[in-house]
């Protein structure tokens, strides 16, 4: 009798073992392709890269601005990356807003990059640092995309 209690406790743990190989790895259809409802809370698309680069920088002096105020791109997906330069002093990230876009990139220390993946149509956007009250304290520029 004690032989079939030994081939469940050996079976169940098998057949568990089973499920939880074949569930990783395969498909990706899991994947978030939906536009709408981003925000800073889903890092993969904030860090995902790829499409058109545009590059800025804080301000290295420890000023709440970007070294630009204005940036333009063409339409499609645009990778913001804003370098945070490690004599800023003080933690950064890229957000832009604007024609039914509100995405936040990572907050990031000074010597780190935060990057933003965003597909943005013909129009204007604002890109803002999201930390603290830096928006508020003027800390943002127009991006243009044609």
């Amino acid at each position: 009798m004690t032989q079939p209690r030994f081939m469940a406790a050996i079976a169940v743990p098998i057949a568990v073992l089973t499920l939880t190989v074949a569930g990783c790895g395969g498909s990706s259809s899991n994947s978030s392709t939906s536009s709408t409802g981003a925000s800073a809370t889903q890092p993969s698309d904030s860090a995902s890269g790829g499409g058109q680069p545009v590059s800025l920088s804080a301000d290295p002096n420890g000023a709440l601005k970007f070294t630009q105020s204005s940036l333009t791109a063409k339409a499609g997906k645009v990778t913001l990356q804003m370098t945070n330069p490690s004599s800023s002093g003080l933690e950064h990230g890229i957000a832009v807003e604007g024609n039914g876009v509100d995405q936040d990139g990572p907050i990031v220390q000074p010597g780190a990059t935060s990057t933003l993946a965003v597909n943005l149509k013909p129009g204007k956007y604002e890109f803002y640092c999201p930390f603290d009250s830096h928006k508020q304290q003027g800390m943002t520029g127009t991006l243009t995309v044609k």
